[in-house]
């Protein structure tokens, strides 16, 4: 039997940027393609191109970094179906993995093990109509849902599904994060405190680090 591949935009190590292990050392699988078109998108490198790799090829490349935390990205990671294989496999081999997704596509075969960081998309994403609500009934207590918020009107929308789906309770992490170069940093900040939120306020670390580029 041929071995499962996936097509892969690039691997590579560097410090988690985002989500409640920022500044950790961690590995990033990032596959390639994703059906949505977010208008503020900073990985649309990762929707065409990238090589095609067997799941072994991707563990062992993985490994030779010497991480603990392993994260897989796109994209959307999901749109490709070996990712879920890829996911139980990284999770045998003792390492310590997320997946961030865009939500659209279904959890549901997702490993147990795996901590799921999906995205709620706003109004100004664009692709508001994509959320697949469904997902929610397959978070659990580890598992963390960011929502990427450009102006008030993404604000308030936030709040609202915080509040509808008792997010907080779910999952270990709500994550509110600006656009970056869009929404400035400390109104969102400022909003967050005037409401007295129990959310997490997150910027994207390896921005600050290194800038706007890819391989970080």
């Amino acid at each position: 039997m041929a071995s499962k591949t996936l097509r892969i935009t690039e691997i590579f190590y560097s410090l988690q940027g985002e989500t409640r292990t920022t500044g950790l050392p961690t590995v990033f699988v990032r596959l390639t393609g994703c059906p949505l078109r977010c208008v503020w998108c900073d990985t649309e490198y990762a929707f065409h191109g990238g090589k095609k790799m067997s799941l072994e090829d991707i563990i062992s490349t993985v490994e030779s970094f010497g991480a603990h935390y392993v994260t897989v990205s796109g994209g959307e990671p999901l749109a490709q179906p070996n990712c879920i294989p890829l996911l139980t496999l990284l999770a045998d081999k003792g390492f310590e993995v997320s997946l961030e997704t865009s939500g659209a596509m279904t959890l549901v075969d997702v490993d147990p093990r795996v901590v799921k960081v999906m995205d709620f998309k706003a109004p100004g994403s664009g692709e508001v109509k994509r959320n697949c609500y469904e997902n929610i009934q397959y978070l659990d207590h580890k598992d963390q849902v960011k929502f990427v918020i450009a102006d008030r009107r993404d604000y308030e929308w936030s709040v609202s599904k915080l509040i509808e789906y008792q997010l907080t309770d779910k999952v270990s992490d709500v994550l509110f994060s600006p656009v970056t170069n869009h929404m400035a940093a400390d109104k969102l900040a400022e909003w967050i405190l005037n409401d007295q939120l129990n959310v997490r306020f997150q910027l994207q670390l390896h921005r600050l680090i290194w800038g706007d580029k890819a391989g970080v």
